[in-house]
């Protein structure tokens, strides 16, 4: 399709009625500020009521003392299971200066809701489990504890931080480089994708700390000479309840029989975190402390949430008529197929907005590609399926756009937690078909709320539909060809070793 085609694709779209797009974003202004306002008095509360007497601190001490704590019950009230003493300031922690400094150079200076709960205890030796959610600042949460606690020991493999994909690692990674550039600190990342033997190589360096995915830890704790974590002294679990997932389980089961027992610190840090009880069990925590800053399953009070009912085969048409609604800003559109991920990204570029994919099907050089251009705006819209649901912090999303309805709920809460980050407002909009109502209901049942519907100018999603659909057919037809190609030069590869393999049997 012709720029032409894209220009006049967007001129369909601005003719819709300016003071209904006026009213929508006032509207939408409106309901940010009261959420913020509201979370403001919220966060005055909990600061105000954090400044009682030494009477309320006694409880903590019973934690650090782990002999007289109650066994774990991660469905009872929050405050009887959380350290009551809320700090403020990282000054206010017995730190060492290198640590407090490079807080300071990050700009980390009033500590979040977790980081107050969970720094203190861990500071004291207990294992943590930590819940809060997405974008509240749960790796610094447990990656300070462990560099004050490397300072003392000066160990190479340290601690080990395992994170269900590839691109969390990494910035598990970034975090620690920055929190320990004062100290010396040597990290390395171990995940799939990239190459073993340079993986091995920067292990025989003998990093403080490892973050890994299980799978790849696994293969370098079999296969790597020299490489062992017998004298590991933490082990952290990121997203620890996709970790615990059946997914993981196998691989993580050996992991945890290969590492030692005694002597090591486990902290388990989630979003959102199940009642698995006896998952939690094998991960060998004793007597851990919750340190909770929300119920299971909840969002940010800056995000405003809502869905847009789509008639069946209008899905392409409405999601056009989004990013026209919301040109410029920074949008994930989440998918529940590599396919679709890949057929949306082709639209919306031959469409004219400036789009880029992130799914499985990948190597991990295009995927760290895809991850930094949108980072550095250089691609305002990432299309990805849920690989990029967790932990990812990208400061500057405006919007999250479900384009498939996530079938667990969980998925829906990380997904969203993509935007209104660390106190920002945000926006997601989720498009809903008829084969999504029961999807839908299951994610309201979990939130608590009804989400509401959003209007369209469905006058200006007709007009769109026929470019729209049309554009759409040459995207499945140049993705069908590249399909071929890649699957002829496939079969031409394997003629080629089969017919190599006849001739060594015929000199033979």
């Amino acid at each position: 399709m012709s720029a032409k085609t894209g220009n006049k694709t967007k001129g369909i779209t601005k003719k819709a009625s300016s003071t209904d797009a006026s009213k929508e974003l006032t509207s939408l202004a409106a309901k940010i500020k009261a959420k913020a306002l509201e979370n403001q008095r919220k966060m005055k509360e909990v600061d105000s009521s954090s400044e009682e007497g030494d009477e309320k601190r006694k409880p903590v001490t019973e934690k650090k003392s782990g002999k007289n704590a109650r066994p774990l019950d991660l469905d009872s009230q929050v405050d009887e299971e959380t350290t009551e003493e809320v700090l403020e300031s990282f000054d206010d922690l017995d730190l060492v200066p290198e640590i407090t400094q490079a807080c300071k150079n990050l700009n980390f200076t009033k500590m979040t809701p977790i980081q107050a709960k969970s720094i203190p205890p861990a500071l004291a030796g207990s294992d943590i489990i930590g819940l809060a959610q997405t974008g509240s600042g749960k790796t610094a949460a447990f990656a300070i504890p462990i560099l004050n606690s490397l300072w003392h020991d000066q160990q190479p493999y340290y601690a080990c931080i395992l994170a269900p994909t590839r691109e969390l690692a990494q910035q598990i990674k970034e975090t620690f480089d920055s929190l320990g550039s004062l100290m010396g600190l040597r990290t390395t990342c171990i995940v799939g994708g990239m190459n073993m033997m340079d993986q091995a190589r920067d292990l025989m360096r003998k990093p403080h700390v490892i973050i890994a995915t299980p799978g790849r830890l696994m293969d370098h704790l079999e296969n790597t000479k020299g490489f062992s974590l017998r004298k590991l002294k933490f082990l952290v679990m990121d997203e620890a309840d996709r970790l615990l997932d059946m997914e993981f389980g196998p691989v993580l089961d050996r992991i945890l029989k290969i590492i030692p027992t005694q002597g090591r610190t486990t902290y388990l840090f989630s979003a959102t975190m199940t009642s698995k009880i006896d998952k939690l069990q094998r991960a060998s925590l004793t007597n851990p402390v919750k340190c909770a800053v929300s119920n299971k399953y909840q969002t940010v009070d800056t995000l405003v949430q809502s869905l847009m009912v789509v008639p069946s085969g209008l899905k392409n048409a409405f999601l056009i008529y989004l990013l026209n609604e919301y040109y410029g800003k920074s949008t994930i559109i989440f998918t529940r197929t590599k396919a679709n991920a890949e057929r949306i990204s082709a639209l919306c570029n031959l469409l004219e907005f400036n789009a880029t994919a992130l799914h499985g099907d990948l190597n991990q050089n295009q995927r760290t590609g895809a991850l930094d251009l949108f980072k550095a705006g250089k691609k305002s819209i990432l299309v990805a399926t849920d690989v990029a649901a967790r932990g990812l912090d990208i400061p500057s999303v405006d919007i999250v756009v479900n384009y498939d309805i996530p079938v667990d709920s969980k998925s829906y809460i990380h997904r969203v937690g993509r935007t209104a980050r660390a106190g920002r407002s945000g926006k997601s909009v989720s498009l809903v078909s008829q084969y999504d109502l029961e999807l839908i209901l299951r994610i309201e049942e979990v939130l608590g709320k009804k989400l509401p519907k959003e209007d369209a100018d469905k006058n200006s999603i007709m007009a769109l539909r026929d470019t729209v659909d049309k554009a759409n057919g040459e995207v499945i037809m140049e993705l069908n060809r590249r399909n071929k190609e890649k699957i002829a030069k496939g079969k031409g590869r394997r003629g080629r070793m089969a017919a190599k393999m006849d001739m060594d049997r015929e000199e033979r």
